[in-house]
């Protein structure tokens, strides 16, 4: 019998390789710019095309590569990171496998340019598919220019797996963010299709997360700072009032690296017991530095889990740490950049000695509470003139009874009518019918309800919009002010109208008829979590998930106490809908109990 075991390909192996490391274009930034960082650059520009399907390119100003060295980065396996096995428990660089240029050369189409500082001349190599087609001499500045082009140009299934460029874009920007956030003595800077997004400069931690998140936060944050023999915890923590409905502002790193850990984020949400509402998700930015010997990285393709030696006690710190500034900040509740630090409470606070002194008792030996019994019945009376000085008020108050008993009349009319709705527990709407009775779920059946008619609006009707007397301006993040920018035609199809787009605020002029001023921004929020969650990329996902979002947002919700005409109302345009049965979101509306088997219920 042949040999059927046989060696793969190099350019076969880096592909396989290629789908554990480079899963979108935001597997590529990271790589690339964890590369520019263990290069040593002071500056690094991100520029980004079609969120990253034509071209992802890293300029940095680091010490560049040699042309020998430039050839062998894109081969597998090749690193200066480590040198021995011993090496992966002793790690201080973002890479270290020697798979990630390797894996990217051979699914696009690559461009280096590199120049050392003590070099006259710097070379530039063009690869595609693993293959170099170019390799010359030229003239460029000291440091590394690495453009991706086309990725997955030759795994066509790959790139048809990728998401919307609204998905795509949100996913690279959180990665920009958290490789900005471990490294704020590092300037950075992201163009998307020649807009500017984020132009970090060089700064201290806090100035670095308020750059990203806006003014806002700044006033949100608590200092963190603990150390200890194990474990040295910095950061910051924001302040439970504005702990968010969402996920999203929650940040771990280890050794300026990026991690997650379901284990670490129970020890914070743990301090905050007792502060936050239900279902509330505190906002966090902490920094561990650990024993490089006391980890592991190297059991994830992504590096972003981690393996520590001693959780539990670095989950004691960590709640205790968090605890103990909480505490803190209820002493002294204002944070910002200028403060005078020697106002604040300090860290370690000894309480004084007791100098209180008792207070002073006085008296009056004149007062006599019968003295002025003569002037009460004058003031009295006058307070009784006051109340009907106005001989309209006679009339008024007469036509007001009158409607009053009008009123009492035609309720006791209508209440001795035949009520065909009733609401239960304020969730449901029971309604009866021939055969027995439906239950209607509130919530579900209104999301349907105004489902249908926003889909209506935005894609068959001319949408209707509401002008603002005065337009609202919004705080947004850069990043959601890239993604509404994004959807911004399907947004104004929709109803809403914009006068301006800033950095980090948006200004809104008209809304759709059926949206109020003060949902505007919850709205909006909503929408941008709801197109956050993968949604396909076809002509018709984003009015359907504006559909979704507005309706989830605008429903009736559990708890809501529905009028008899209110509930009637529900019932009708429920089962006018095109299909009544399910909400948006596959949750059944309504359940439907004949006599029959109400009987049954009895008799079993």
């Amino acid at each position: 019998m042949s040999d059927i075991i046989q060696l793969l390909p190099d350019h076969v192996a880096n592909q396989i390789a290629a789908g554990e490391v480079v899963q979108r274009p935001a597997s590529v930034v990271k790589e690339l710019l964890e590369n520019a960082i263990d290069a040593g650059a002071t500056s690094i520009k991100l520029l980004i095309k079609d969120a990253g399907k034509t071209l992802i390119q890293v300029i940095d100003d680091g010490k560049g590569m040699s042309a020998t060295d430039a050839r062998m980065c894109f081969e597998r396996h090749a690193t200066s990171k480590i040198q021995k096995a011993e090496d992966l428990f002793n790690l201080c660089t973002k890479g270290f496998r020697g798979e990630a240029l390797a894996s990217i050369a051979a699914i696009a189409h690559v461009e280096l340019k590199t120049k050392q500082e003590n070099e006259e001349l710097g070379i530039c190599l063009k690869i595609e598919g693993s293959k170099v087609t170019s390799q010359d001499f030229i003239s460029t500045a000291k440091g590394t220019s690495l453009a991706v082009k086309n990725l997955f140009y030759n795994i066509p299934a790959r790139r048809n797996f990728l998401k919307s460029d609204t998905v795509e874009t949100r996913h690279i920007i959180d990665e920009f963010q958290r490789v900005a956030l471990a490294h704020p003595d590092i300037a950075f800077l992201l163009h998307h299709n020649n807009n500017e997004v984020y132009h970090l400069k060089s700064s201290n931690l806090r100035q670095r997360i308020v750059a990203i998140f806006g003014g806002k936060m700044n006033e949100k944050l608590v200092p963190i700072d603990e150390k200890t023999d194990i474990l040295n915890i910095q950061g910051f923590v924001a302040k439970p009032e504005f702990a968010k409905r969402k996920r999203g502002e929650q940040f771990f790193f280890v050794n300026d690296r990026f991690i997650k850990s379901g284990y670490l984020n129970h020890a914070v949400v743990n301090a905050f017991d007792g502060l936050l509402e239900q279902g509330a998700h505190p906002s966090y930015f902490l920094y561990l530095k650990v024993p490089t010997n006391t980890i592991d990285i190297n059991i994830h393709p992504t590096k972003t889990e981690i393996k520590f030696d001693n959780e539990k006690a670095l989950y004691a710190m960590l709640r205790a740490t968090v605890k103990h500034s909480l505490g803190q900040y209820n002493v002294a509740p204002v944070l910002d950049f200028n403060r005078d630090a020697n106002l604040d409470t300090p860290y370690h606070y000894t309480k004084q000695s007791n100098t209180t002194s008792t207070p002073k008792i006085t008296v009056n030996p004149d007062f006599n509470p019968f003295k002025e019994t003569q002037s009460q019945p004058s003031q009295h009376h006058f307070k009784k003139e006051q109340h009907t000085q106005s001989w309209e008020s006679l009339y008024t108050s007469t036509a007001i009874a009158d409607e009053n008993k009008q009123e009492e009349l035609f309720n006791h009319q209508q209440e001795t009518k035949t009520q065909k709705t009733f609401q239960i527990q304020r969730k449901y709407v029971m309604s009866l019918i021939k055969s027995g009775v439906v239950l209607i779920h509130q919530s579900s059946a209104h999301q349907r309800i105004l489902y249908e008619e926003f889909l209506e609006s935005i894609t068959v009707k001319e949408a209707n919009s509401q002008q603002l007397l005065f337009p609202v301006k919004i705080s947004f993040s850069s990043q959601e002010i890239e993604m509404i920018y994004t959807i911004k035609s399907e947004l104004e199809n929709a109803g809403f109208s914009f006068d301006e787009f800033t950095k980090d605020s948006v200004t809104i002029k008209g809304i759709p008829v059926s949206v109020t001023e003060s949902k505007i921004t919850i709205i909006l929020e909503e929408l941008l979590h709801d197109i956050n969650l993968e949604v396909p990329d076809t002509s018709f996902s984003h009015f359907d998930v504006m559909a979704k979002s507005f309706a989830k947002t605008l429903s009736i919700k559990t708890g809501t106490q529905l009028s008899e005409k209110e509930q009637e109302s529900l019932v009708n345009n429920l089962f006018s809908c095109k299909e009544p049965t399910i909400s948006p979101f596959g949750k059944a509306t309504f359940k439907t109990l004949t006599l029959n088997e109400i009987d049954n219920l009895f008799n079993s």
